[in-house]
């Protein structure tokens, strides 16, 4: 017994290392996907970026671009990835920004489908939606206070740079002392790009969906790994996390979603335990805030594999998208009146779905879909 024991420690030891390289090697295609959409983006595009995204130039219009993006693909972290690229690849940061936000909406999709599995029972899916619709509040009305102050005063805009302002060159906007990443990512975009040079600027768009692609799998199998790493401390920090007061609560919804790389995950995992009574929507209010500052990482790991004289504004979008989650922590659930608006709308609105099942399609189907399908179609 003792040395089968033993095996089975030994063999559960090799497996943790395993998952431990796997997971290198996905961040590691997460950088080089990085790399292929901005150098894509770059070839295929060239001077003529501005006329591609005209169709974004309006902040509301690029709000719903990243709404839409986000709600199809399920997760912020792989659009402000796709968006850190485009911004390698010449997309103005003025332009990004609003899509950005807009991520920050669409990612609240996924916990609220999740709280569709306790339609069956009255009580537990009031409380299953109002905990999973909390985050969609809280977003909406971040998004509602942070797009006007920036389209009419450019905060986010202006803080970021400032944040970035060190690591500038003296006297010009390039990281050319920090493109340590290039060495490492180079040789394999240079890989994939070779056999596309034939196709002339369309082999630009290959590479870019060929990057899209991989970010997309790069971050759904590190999110895989990450969880079964790190099951047993997420749980220990969730365990500990509730019922310790607010800036616990923010903190280890942070740490947990840095660990599971995915807010989604985090919020969805919330969901079932309110549902069923274990915790309460308040509670868990405050843990949901830490997991939309927890998904900037991603963004963050991702500005690092870029180089060149756009790479400051790369790492200055990942940044917005960090500020803007920690601005609108601070100010929405700093000030009492702000922090009750979206509890009072989530519960407002899993009463009106209790009674009604139709309200749950009718909020789902206008905020995800007819809202940004008619701004588009306007705007266009």
């Amino acid at each position: 017994m003792t040395t089968q024991a033993t095996t089975a420690v030994s063999k559960f030891s090799s497996m943790r290392w395993v998952r431990w390289a796997n997971l290198a090697f996905m961040l590691y295609l997460l950088l080089v996907a990085v790399s292929m959409v901005s150098s894509g983006f770059k070839w295929s595009v060239g001077e003529q970026a501005k006329t591609l995204f005209e169709f974004a130039s309006h902040p509301v219009a690029g709000l719903m671009i990243g709404l839409i993006a986000t709600a199809l693909i399920q997760s912020s972290s792989t659009v402000t990835s796709i968006i850190v690229g485009l911004v390698a690849g010449g997309l103005p940061v003025e332009t990004a920004i609003p899509m950005v936000m807009g991520a920050n909406i669409g990612t609240t999709l996924t916990n609220t489908l999740v709280s569709l599995g306790h339609a069956r029972c009255k009580d537990e899916f009031r409380r299953a939606f109002a905990s999973a619709t909390v985050h969609d509040f809280f977003n909406l009305l971040a998004v509602a206070i942070f797009l006007p102050l920036e389209m009419m005063f450019g905060l986010l805009g202006k803080l970021s740079s400032w944040l970035v302002s060190p690591f500038l060159s003296a006297g010009d906007m390039s990281m050319k002392g920090m493109d340590f990443m290039k060495p490492l990512t180079q040789p394999a975009v240079n890989l994939v790009k070779g056999p596309l040079e034939a196709f002339g600027n369309m082999g630009g768009v290959a590479l870019i969906f060929i990057g899209i692609a991989l970010i997309f799998v790069a971050i759904t199998i590190m999110g895989k790994l990450m969880r079964n790493l790190m099951v047993g401390r997420a749980r220990d920090i969730l365990k500990s996390a509730i019922g310790r007061g607010p800036l616990h609560g923010i903190a280890s919804g942070t740490a947990v979603t840095i660990l599971v790389q995915s807010s989604s995950t985090t919020t969805s995992l919330m969901v079932p335990l309110v549902g069923t009574g274990v915790l309460k929507v308040r509670d868990v209010y405050p843990f949901t805030l830490g997991a939309n500052i927890g998904t900037c990482i991603t963004a963050l790991l991702a500005a690092t594999a870029v180089s060149g004289d756009n790479a400051v504004f790369a790492l200055q979008i990942a940044l917005v998208h960090l500020c803007f989650n920690v601005l609108a922590t601070v100010l929405i659930y700093g000030v009492p009146f702000l922090r009750e608006i979206p509890l009072k709308c989530a519960f407002y609105l899993s009463d009106l779905a209790t009674k009604n099942k139709a309200a749950v399609a009718g909020y789902l189907g206008l905020v995800f879909l007819a809202i940004p399908g008619s701004i588009l179609a306007f705007t266009a």
